[in-house]
Formats: C-alpha cells, structure tokens, sequence
C-alpha cells in the first residue's frame, strides 16, 4: 500500500469518526432538550401565553439557526432532529427564530388548542370587522416594543396611501386611541405621510411603559422611525427609552393629548365622532393602540381599597424600611420583589396562588429563588390574600389562615381585558388557538419584498457564474481541447496546466471561494452574526458557491487528472455538491402550502373515505368478493424503502389496470365500473403519496447529516493538497 492510499485511507477514517461524533453531540443535544422539554410540562411552561412559533416537523431539515437567536435564551431546542418549542410560557413573540428559518418552516401564531387568546378579529390591513376601524400593538396581541412600532409604522404606510388629503374643518384623518410605542409610531407615520391626526392617552405618554419600575431595564431592538432614524437598542432602561421618545416626538412635531380617555366611539368609517372626557374628536379613520390590561385586576377581597393598596410599583425607594407584600407570580411581581430587596431595606414577602412560578422569565425566576434561599424574601406559595387591614393582610396557606404584620401591599396580578370596551365599540372579539393573524401586505421589509429580493439575487449570482464559466472556456479552450499529448508543446501550456501561473491562480481563487461556503454554516451558529442579512440569502450565496466551486475548479485541473490526492479532493467536492443538491430536491417534493403540516392528514382521511366508497361500490356487482379483494389490496400500506418504492410504481400501475380489466364484467352497468376504476386507481395514489411522504421526512433526516460531514472532510482534503503542492514549491505569485 502506497503513502498516498494510506494517507487517504487514514482522512477518510477521521472523517467518519468525524461522523460519529457530530452524530453522538446532535443526539446529546436532542437527549437534554428532550428533559428540558418533559421538565417544562411537568411545571407546566409548555404552553405559551400568546404570540409564539409553531415549527413544522414537514419542512424542518434540522439546521438549527433558529435555536441561537432568541434573546430570551433557550427557548427552543432540538428534538428527534428537528426544531421544537421547549420553554413555551417564557416565549414572547420575538419572532427572531422564524427570520432566522432559512426554509419558512416557522409560523407565528397565537394561542394554542389548550390556552386560546382573546384577539380583535383585523385583516392583512390591521382593520377589524368594524370598517374604518384598525388595531395595532399590545391590543392586536404585540407585546414587544419593536413589533408594536413595526405594526403602527405600517398601519401608517397603509392609511396614508388610502386616505386622499382633506381640508375638513374640524375633522383630522385619524384619531389615535393610545400614546403607547403603537401610537406613537402611528403618529410618526401619519406624520411622515403627511395626514392630519390627534394622539389621544388617558393617562402620561408611554402608556404601559410609563408604569414600569424606576430604573426597570427592558429590551427592545433598532428601529427606524421617521424624523428620528435609529431608534432604540438592546438594553435599554424605562427613563432612558421614555427620553429616546420624547426626543421622537418633538423631531416629528407631535403634540400627545394626554389625561383624555375615550368613552365612546360613535359614526362609521369617514364620518367617525370620538366622545372624550374633554369633548368630541372628529376622524375619518381611527386606530386603537391601547394595552390588553389597561384596567389593573382588583383584589377583590375586603379591604382592598386602603391606601396602602396599590397595583404597580414606580419607585421602590418610597417603600424604604416597610414591610411590603407583593401579590402575584408574574414577571412584574418578581421584578417588584426583586427590586425591592436589591434597592431598599424593606421587609418583604410574596404570595402567590400556585405553588410553582410559571409565568415568569428564568432569569427573574433564579434571581427571586436565591433571595428566598437566603431569606431576604418571605415566600408563600402557594396563599391567598384574603383580607387588607390597616396594618395587616391576612392569607390563607392550605386552609390555614396567617396573618402578616404589614405596611403596603403591591398587587401584580394582572389587568381586565378591555372586553366590554370593544363590545360597546362594535369590535369584536375572536379566540384564537394556534392560528395566524390578517398579516400586512408585501411592502419594504416585510416577506415579499425579501423574497423578491432572494429571487434578484439568485438570478444575478447564477447570471455571474455562467459568465465566469463561459471566460473561462473562451480563454482556454483552444489549450483544454488538446490531447493531453499534445498540450506540454502548446504556448498556452506553462500558464493554463495545474501548476501553471494562471491554472494554479484558477485554483487557489477557486478554492477561496469555496471556502467562503462555510460562511453560511458560521453565521448560522454564531450568535454575534445573527441578523447579519437574510438567512435565505446565506442559503442562496451558499448554493451558488457549492455549484460554482467544481465547475471553475475543472478549469484549474486542466480536464484531467494525475494524482490521487487532488482526484480524491474533487470527488469529494462533487460527492458534496451531489448530496446538497439532492436535499434540496428532496425538500422541494414536500409540500409548500401554508396547511403543508395538515396535507398529509388530509391525505389519509381521503385515504380511508375513499375506502368507503369503494367498499359501496363493490356491493353494486354481482360477485362482490372479486372487487373487494381489489379494495383490500389498494388499501395496502406502502412497504419497502423510497427508492424501491418508486421503482415498483410503474409496474403496479400496469398491475392495477390488468386487476380492473379482469372483474369489468362484474359490474351490472358501465358507469358503475368506470366510477369504481377512478375510485380504485384514487386510492392507489393516495397510498403510494402517503407511504412517499413518510420515508421523505426520514430520508431528509438523513442526508443534511451526510452532506455536513462530506463538507468537513472536503476541507481536510483540500488542506491536505495545498499543503502538498507548497511542499512541492508551487506557491504561485511567491514562488
């Protein structure tokens, strides 16, 4: 055995104990999101509380992008090789991870078939079913500061596109209900596209925001508004995003009416009359950007409406030295808690009906366990405020009742739904489980432009390659269409064979362009690049590259090849490039609708109801045991592998047409055969697409694996032929 066969056969054996490895971290990984996911339902924080992802097992192919982008950690993980919503009740609807799917199998929905959620019902427009009147923000179910102000931006955009200028004494175009980050981002809008508005909030500027803890550090993300530019960042505190906002609004020269609440609103869409604690506000169009929990949920015990009573925390410091009780398990009364110990000297407990914290962040929940464990919070979990006294509270702990001596009690347990609001209003409410909202039209930023922009992309970057391809063969194709006899005596030889000047400069920039390949697989992992342009527009480049690659790479070899390491080093490329553009064929034949993750059950509930019908139609003939004997044999489940099944298909067509020619005389008319054939040759069908589909999802399990590895020992080859050909001393512009 040679050196060079023994120094292959030694890579290729590192590549496949590369294999096992990769393999045996992946089942690792898989083995500990799978505890996580069966501690998370056991506690409970399976299901989410409103807008989160739903992951379909159809078009995952486990790259797992997704699972390194969410800011609130590790909310999703990996289970049997797919991506899986592990932590759902710390999901907040980020949607980072559906961005971050480079092949759309995540959608964000709200609700789920175990916990719906109360949502007006709008359109793709943000328009409910009372006309004229939109919905944006908290309200709509957008929680998150940016996707508030990414919803208002756009019911901007669209108002100022519908709604013609008017010069109506005494109307304005919009009236907005709510002086939120929705609202306020409204307003800009509206600003921007030049239409009259008034900014209408019951109470300070901010809205919910307003009522956070001094010094209350949130999270939001850069956006851009109009007159301001980038607004927002990471980390960010309550004072300092309060202050980011006015600056906002004094850039776009909006005035916010504040301590004006809106009773009643009246009219219809072009003519609507808003009734206000300070008068009437007339608008052709209004836009509801007002929270989910604007009324604070009551007690609702004796005593609770004491001055000591109180159902958000602003400034901890005016709770110095007293003893405080924090009611609730939420984030809010955590972060209450929390604070309070960290920045005071108050004595302070907490209760809270369950006897486990759920809804909560994990790192609020960490942080509160070890204060408790160090008993700087009284915990009681789980109790019941039953009773407020003057300089008491009274719990019930398991039937028992305690008394606690007592200074203030700070309930955060929530607010009332503004239900009877919207019913009185003439907007309705509808429970959404696990579905999709109205979603804005395709306009900058949203999905259609970016796929727009994938498809330009693609066709420029194909359009390159074949240009650089077709050089390339106008250049040298006088010297490659040689008999490799004849070339060492051609001029052209000292500059286009392997180690020539320009064949050798072909292959090291051919290979740096393949090397930018693995670009995709590092911005997909690392988390700092996360957002760093499209993922379906890595995915593109990274295609493009891996089909460029071998082809330009030909070019350098001169059309031959004359040594083992470099022929094993480009048939690898090609095995590389080979498995990839399988997968993705593969991925293609599953089904791209929007219902893709129903198809194949609807597929067999067509299954088994054609099933039935055939078995009617056999009761038509004189000699129904023939016919039926049919029907039990299309009803068969699909056996064996993909490719044997594919292979057998043909023949089993000539079969079933054989089968129905032999039992035709069974049928008492012509019309009753031919409505059996067609149902028969149905069934058929449907059995091979659902046996097809079944070992598709198992073969897709497999081959992303393959190609992985190959693309690991491909640069281990590749390595292993430029460090020979430097040994050799072809070290091209530096020899």
């Amino acid at each position: 055995m040679g050196f060079d066969t023994a120094g292959l056969l030694g890579l290729f054996a590192a590549g496949l104990a590369a294999l096992f490895a990769y393999r045996w971290a992946r089942l690792r990984r898989e083995a500990a999101d799978t505890a996580a996911f069966e501690q998370a339902v056991a506690e409970n924080r399976h299901i989410p509380q409103t807008l989160h992802p739903v992951i379909d097992p159809d078009r995952c192919i486990g790259s797992f992008s997704c699972l390194r982008v969410c800011p609130e950690g590790d909310i999703l993980g990996a289970i049997a090789g797919k991506a899986a919503l592990i932590d759902g009740s710390s999901c907040i609807g980020h949607g980072k991870c559906a961005v971050e799917c480079p092949v759309d199998a995540i959608k964000l929905v709200f609700g789920t078939s175990e916990r719906g959620v109360d949502l007006p019902e709008v359109d793709e427009f943000f328009e409910t079913r009372r006309a004229g009147v939109h919905v944006v923000g908290e309200l709509g179910g957008m929680g998150l500061i940016k996707n508030a102000i990414t919803q208002g931006l756009q019911c901007a955009q669209r108002l100022g596109e519908v709604l013609e200028k008017s010069e109506r004494a005494g109307t304005v175009d919009v009236a907005i209900v709510g002086a939120g980050p929705a609202g306020m981002a409204t307003a800009l809008g509206l600003k921007h596209a030049g239409r009259t508005f008034r900014l209408l909030e019951q109470e300070t500027v901010g809205g919910t925001i307003s009522h956070y803890p001094r010094q209350k550090v949130v999270m939001t993300e850069r956006v851009t508004l109009p007159f301001y530019g980038k607004f927002g960042k990471p980390l960010i505190s309550k004072e300092e995003l309060l202050e980011m906002w006015s600056e906002a609004l004094e850039s776009g020269g909006v005035e916010v009416e504040t301590d004006t609440r809106v009773m009643n609103i009246a009219g219809a869409d072009g003519a609507f009359s808003l009734e206000t604690n300070r008068g009437q506000v007339s608008a052709r169009k209004v836009v509801l950007a007002i929270g989910r929990h604007g009324t604070p949920r009551r007690l609702g015990v004796p005593g609770e409406n004491l001055a000591k009573v109180t159902y958000r925390m602003i400034d901890a410091q005016q709770y110095e030295g007293s003893r405080v009780l924090v009611v609730g398990g939420g984030d809010s009364a955590l972060e209450a808690a929390i604070q309070l110990v960290e920045e005071t000297e108050a004595e302070v407990a907490l209760s809270y009906r369950q006897p486990d914290l759920a809804k909560c962040r994990e790192a609020n929940k960490r942080r509160f366990r070890e204060l408790v464990a160090q008993g700087r919070i009284h915990a009681f979990m789980p109790s019941q405020v039953t009773a407020v006294t003057p300089r008491e509270v009274l719990l019930s702990t398991q039937g028992e009742v305690r008394r606690l001596a007592n200074d203030f009690v700070i309930a955060c347990i929530g607010g009332e739904l503004p239900a009877k609001w919207l019913e009185q209003n003439a907007v309705p409410m509808k429970r959404f489980h696990g579905e999709q909202r109205g979603r804005a039209r395709a306009r900058a930023g949203s999905a259609g432009d970016v796929d727009a922009k994938g498809r330009n992309l693609a066709l420029g970057l194909f359009t390159f390659g074949v240009m650089v391809v077709a050089l390339l063969l106008v250049f040298g194709w006088h010297y490659y269409a040689l008999p490799m006899a004849l070339r060492p005596e051609a001029p052209a030889h000292a500059l286009l064979r392997p180690a020539g000047t320009i064949g050798h400069g072909i292959g090291i920039v051919s290979t740096l362009v393949m090397m930018s390949n693995f670009v995709y697989a590092v911005r997909k992992r690392v988390r700092a690049l996360k957002g760093a342009g499209s993922i379906r527009n890595w995915l593109t480049f990274h295609q493009f590259v891996g089909f460029l690659s071998p082809a330009v790479i030909v070019f350098h070899a001169a059309f031959q090849s004359n040594n083992l390491l470099a022929t094993s080093t480009a048939g690898a490329l090609g095995v590389v490039v080979l498995t990839g553009a399988i997968g993705r064929y593969v991925f293609s034949l599953v089904p791209s609708s929007e219902g893709r993750a129903e198809e194949l059950g609807e597929l067999t509930a067509r299954f088994e109801r054609l099933k039935v019908r055939l078995a009617k139609l056999g009761g038509e003939t004189t000699e129904a045991g023939a016919a039926r004997q049919l029907l039990d044999d299309a009803a068969m489940p699909a056996t064996g592998s993909l490719l044997a099944q594919l292979v057998r298909l043909p023949f089993e067509q000539l079969q079933a047409g054989r089968r129905l020619a032999r039992v035709k005389h069974l049928f008492k008319t012509q019309g009753h055969f031919l409505d059996f054939a067609q149902a028969y040759r149905r069934v058929g069908s449907l059995r091979v697409q659902v046996g097809f589909f079944a070992r598709l999802k198992r073969l897709m399990s497999v081959w992303r694996l393959l190609h992985v590895v190959l693309a690991v020992l491909l640069v281990v080859l590749i390595v292993a032929h430029i460090s020979v050909s430097v040994f050799l001393g072809y070290t091209w512009l530096f020899r």
